[in-house]
């Protein structure tokens, strides 16, 4: 019969067959430079008797040339001297130009990537930052070319560096970044002081902040699958753009945006909702080459409001790991961020496996803890296993008798359907009761596909030839890439590939397979699977292709142990033809299918005459 074609393992595996500049200005000197928070203005001079340094000549000369372009505002554009800043906690390690007061380098102490490099977020100029606003004179002004200067106090157990770009003392813009001792929260602010009837309130100020991601896996297609710009918006909606391709959107009502690198998060928390900005992305990278340094490169252009006639926003950044529990520890709904899946498979990750594989994986090694909740998901799911398995005994049991009816009524459809519904209705056998325990099964099968791919705790995890089990686990290197494959051999997806076959070979050869004109040889296609789902997970999570091996073993060693300890195949037949000898009634949905059927037959004749 055909219900098998609704198999989950081989109905998953069509589907995931159709479903990865350098700017940034160092100023380095060779000695420190003093930083004071009286900064001399541009009304400043030097005296007769005062020799200016080649420093300070060097300085009013920029500030002569910017004067009649930038006029008052020149002062923001002169080289002040200052270094880099650096500000960290137990986290991360933060540095800030004073050229734009941009992020310079985001590094996340506790990790490295897949060349076991440090991991850093933000390092050599792939973060710009700006914003742009219009003053009442029409100049265009982009905080990108302002110099600042730093102080960095201590600001209630927090490191707090302020960086100013002042006109004179009591006129400047401010941003302040504040940096907790324990999290990956970054308090970020931007304001001014004194300058609000220098600014052209009509034109509203656009912050711009735009970031490549760095690749930090060894399958740059497989981390691109699962980097991408994500936003929350309304109360508690998130919505996501492209994948494969460039995108732009225009959100309204904006909580937080992500550009997430799979496993780790560049985040953007307003402190209030956002009306309206725009947010875009675009695809980097091309292929597996080690030379590929981006997967992805995120913006975003928001509005900043003026209060008071003065600039005046508050952000946090979160700069950290993408896991699910770290996230949620924030209370801002940031961990709606990671795609656990939708409906009742994200509900099945967020409160049956994820916390399960967390308490399994507290005390084993995470390749047994995945065994571990293989083992455990399909037993749970026997039951459903042992009714598929019955259901296609007894489909074997009826085909001889089936096959007679398709030869005896091959020319009269509806009669060989009439006579086939009778068949099943006497035999107490039902088509659908083994595609029902299948379905019943898909909601498990794709919530844990889902799942492994954004488990954080597989990063780097290691299980017998696998060094890291949210990675592939090649062990040959081909030195040649392969279209749809790659350029290695991954053991795993062999392994789970070969217990598919035999999987597909046990449940297929249960049952008939008709081959009707105009269709393909459902058999061919079956057998296909296990060669596609080869080829499809070659790139994948080697935790995922564990899973997936250890399940399929499990189920054919429980339909085994069914087929030869359980279910007697005499005494189901002994069943059936008992069944077959008692009169029945033919009622429900059987009634109302045959009396169409019927109707369908006499119109058609009619039509014949």
């Amino acid at each position: 019969m055909e219900e098998k074609r609704f198999d989950p393992y081989q109905f998953i595996g069509f589907v995931l067959i159709a479903l990865i500049l350098t700017w940034m200005l160092y100023v380095n000197r060779p000695e420190e430079t003093v930083i004071s928070d009286a900064q001399p203005t541009n009304t400043e001079a030097v005296t007769e008797n005062q020799q200016p340094s080649p420093i300070q000549l060097n300085d009013s000369l920029k500030r002569i040339n910017l004067q009649s372009t930038f006029g008052i505002f020149s002062n923001w554009m002169v080289d002040k001297g200052a270094k880099i800043q650096k500000i960290e906690n137990k986290h991360l390690l933060i540095e800030v130009n004073p050229k734009g007061g941009v992020l310079s380098l985001v590094r996340l102490k506790e990790y490295s990537d897949y060349l076991d490099r440090p991991l850093d977020l933000i390092k050599d100029g792939n973060n710009k930052f700006n914003i742009q606003f219009t003053t009442k004179d029409g100049r265009r002004l982009n905080t990108k070319d302002f110099y600042f200067y730093p102080s960095l106090t201590n600001d209630n157990g927090k490191q707090k560096l302020s960086l100013k770009a002042n006109i004179n003392l009591n006129q400047y813009l401010e941003f302040i970044y504040r940096i907790d001792p324990e999290n990956f929260l970054v308090d970020f602010s931007v304001k001014s002081t004194g300058i609000a009837s220098l600014l052209d309130k009509s034109e509203p100020a656009i912050l711009e902040w735009e970031k490549s991601a760095y690749r930090n896996s060894r399958s740059i297609d497989y981390e691109s699958r699962y980097t991408e710009l994500t936003y929350g918006y309304e109360d508690d909606k998130v919505d996501y753009l492209s994948l494969s391709s460039n995108d732009e959107e225009t959100v309204k009502e904006v909580r937080w945006v992500s550009f997430r690198q799979h496993f780790f998060s560049a985040i953007l928390i307003p402190e209030e909702t956002v009306d309206r900005l725009i947010v875009t992305s675009e695809n980097l990278s091309s292929d597996e080459s080690l030379d590929e340094v981006f997967t992805k490169k995120f913006s975003l252009r928001l509005p900043l409001a003026y209060k008071s006639g003065e600039f005046e926003s508050n952000f946090e950044y979160y700069f950290g790991i993408t896991d699910y529990q770290t996230l949620e520890s924030y209370d801002r709904d940031l961990e709606s961020s990671i795609p656990v899946g939708w409906g009742i498979f994200g509900w099945l990750n967020r409160f049956v496996f994820m916390p399960l594989f967390g308490f399994l994986s507290s005390f084993l090694p995470h390749g047994f803890a995945i065994i571990l909740m293989t083992i455990i998901v399909r037993l749970a799911m026997s039951p459903v296993t042992y009714k598929s398995y019955v259901s296609q005994i007894k489909m074997k049991v009826l085909r001889p008798e089936i096959e007679e009816l398709n030869n005896k009524y091959k020319d009269n459809a509806v009669k060989r359907q009439q006579e086939t519904m009778s068949l099943y209705n006497r035999a107490g056998a039902n088509p659908m009761a083994g595609c029902i325990p299948a379905l019943l099964q898909l909601p498990v099968f794709y919530a844990l596909f889902t799942f492994f791919p954004v488990a954080f705790e597989l990063r780097k995890k290691s299980f017998l030839w696998a060094d890291d089990l949210s990675s592939y686990d090649s062990v040959l290197e081909l030195g040649f890439n392969i279209p749809f494959y790659g350029d290695h051999v991954s053991l795993f997806p062999i392994l789970a590939s070969i217990a598919i076959f035999f999987y597909t070979q046990m449940t297929t050869g249960q049952q008939a397979m008709p081959q009707q004109p105009g269709m393909p040889n459902m058999k061919v296609v079956m057998y296909l699977m296990p060669l596609m789902m080869l080829f499809f997970f070659n790139n994948y999570a080697s935790g995922l292709s564990l899973y997936y091996f250890v399940s399929n073993l499990l189920t054919i060693t429980l339909m085994l142990v069914i087929k030869n300890y359980i279910i007697d195949d005499k005494k189901i037949h002994a069943k059936i033809e008992e069944n077959k000898k008692k009169p029945k009634k033919v009622g429900g949905f059987s009634a109302r299918l045959q009396k169409a059927m019927e109707e369908a037959e006499k119109q058609r004749k009619a039509r014949g005459k």
